[in-house]
């Protein structure tokens, strides 16, 4: 249901009242209800406390003081009536803008550091941490832990509340604004920590959580892959992550994707985990997959032979390398396979193939949802700069893995939050040109062990 400002609330008599002596005393009366205001839903009473808090100002004094009682409060009243419709605006706007999922509930209304210590700290449970920062009490003390050596010089917030803040942005795409109040902070502050924060996860986590995986390891990806998702000799899937943001001042047309919308591009590959193990992030969304897939670092290891075992394992009584699975926008050689162009001319064992490849691709669309829901700051980044964002994008593909690793739970409720047909993705199919000739073998080897395994 769309939100106008004609459904905005008007202040119970109560409030009133206490609105016509000054702000002072209306925070007076909102606290002591305990943070919900009598007689207003809990929603209307979540936008009421913003107008209290930032309300502080009220009428000019030589405004306030002009005219007998009567015409006083007449006056006071209407101000206060236009005051708060535009506050309802912009919070209106601002929600609109923002894709954040809430389960609202009513806090004790503390200031600036009470309520991180006497609320987070003390009363929140383990569903209010799981909500809110993604993540259990126990793995975000964990994080915490593990970035303090970056982290631990001298500031006037603990560094658990910076991460706290960093974290809840991340998780939730609120903007600094809204933050700031919570954690009684500035709005700077709020940017900073994400920032800090930010770097300090790709620093310290980065190189335990999202590494190229050793010899061994690949080994491993393989059987999980072909157990899983029933595709052999196979280290992962291969695809590309859009995140929308404004379109950047004098270079909006480096940053128009094939879809018209406006985007950072990033490389990712998964295991069959759905666990992110190379990412190439910071691209211009206008750039097509193959020419990013030729300017990462994937690229130049799989050129020099340092992505895959020496000599390569046999697969069907010969050395092949193993494979990456990809969609039409990648170029076809022989370590990435992606489907036959479905031209109406294909064999029964070609639709096979197309059939087990683009199932067995769906792993990464699954992890794309998944690492969406968990950091919505990747849904829309509106408050993060050009320059950042690829930092805050390997922070969060970093946090996934945390998370996905240590076992922190998944509410599917979060899916809710990505609408599809906002953003379509775009594809464009690489040209034939850049295929290799030798990798239609490849693609007739695995074909032709498709056909000996029968339907699947």
């Amino acid at each position: 249901m769309e939100l106008r400002v004609q459904d905005t609330f008007p202040l119970p008599a109560p409030l009133c009242s206490r609105a016509l002596r000054g702000p002072r005393a209306l925070l007076r009366q909102f606290t002591s209800c305990g943070g919900r205001a009598p007689g207003v839903k809990m929603r209307e009473s979540r936008l009421l406390l913003h107008l209290v808090v930032h309300g502080a100002a009220g009428p000019p004094r030589e405004m306030a003081g002009r005219g007998d009682e009567p015409q006083r409060a007449a006056w006071l009243r209407q101000y206060y009536t236009q005051r708060q419709k535009r506050l309802m605006t912009l919070l209106i706007a601002r929600r609109r803008r923002s894709s954040c999922y809430f389960h609202p509930r009513a806090w004790p209304s503390f200031r600036n550091a009470d309520w991180w210590e006497r609320v987070v700290l003390k009363d929140f449970q383990p569903r209010d941490w799981l909500e809110k920062f993604r993540m259990s009490k126990e793995t975000f003390f964990y994080v915490c832990n593990q970035l303090r050596p970056k982290l631990s010089h001298p500031s006037t917030l603990p560094l658990e509340q910076r991460v706290a803040v960093a974290i809840w942005h991340l998780a939730t795409n609120v903007e600094y604004q809204i933050i700031s109040p919570l954690f009684g902070v500035g709005p700077s502050t709020v940017q900073n920590c994400v920032k800090e924060v930010s770097y300090a996860i790709v620093l310290l986590l980065k190189p335990l959580y999202l590494r190229l995986p050793s010899e061994q390891e690949l080994e491993n990806m393989v059987r999980i892959f072909s157990a899983r998702w029933g595709f052999p000799h196979c280290i992962g899937a291969l695809d590309s992550l859009h995140v929308p943001i404004h379109a950047p001042a004098h270079l909006g047309a480096d940053y128009c994707n094939s879809q018209g919308w406006h985007s950072v591009l990033t490389q990712v590959t998964v295991d069959g985990l759905g666990q992110f193990w190379d990412i190439c992030a910071g691209f211009p969304g206008s750039m097509e997959n193959n020419t990013v897939l030729e300017n990462s670092s994937l690229w130049v290891l799989a050129r020099e032979g340092h992505l895959f075992p020496t000599p390569p394992k046999h697969f069907m009584g010969r050395a092949q390398k193993y494979v990456l699975l990809g969609d039409a926008s990648y170029p076809l050689r022989d370590w990435i396979l992606k489907p036959y162009p479905e031209d109406g001319t294909l064999t029964p064992q070609q639709l096979q193939f197309n059939y087990r490849l683009k199932r067995a691709h769906s792993v990464i669309e699954n992890a794309f949802l998944r690492l969406k829901a968990r950091w919505q700051i990747l849904l829309k980044c509106d408050d993060c700069s050009l320059d950042l964002l690829p930092t805050v994008i390997l922070a969060c593909c970093t946090l996934h893995n945390v998370c996905e690793a240590h076992d922190s739970p998944f509410n599917d409720e979060w899916l809710e939050v990505i609408e599809p047909a906002e953003f379509a993705k775009p594809c464009q199919p690489a040209p034939m040109s850049m295929d290799d000739s030798n990798a239609e073998e490849v693609r007739e080897l695995m074909c032709k062990y498709f056909e000996s395994c029968g339907e699947g």
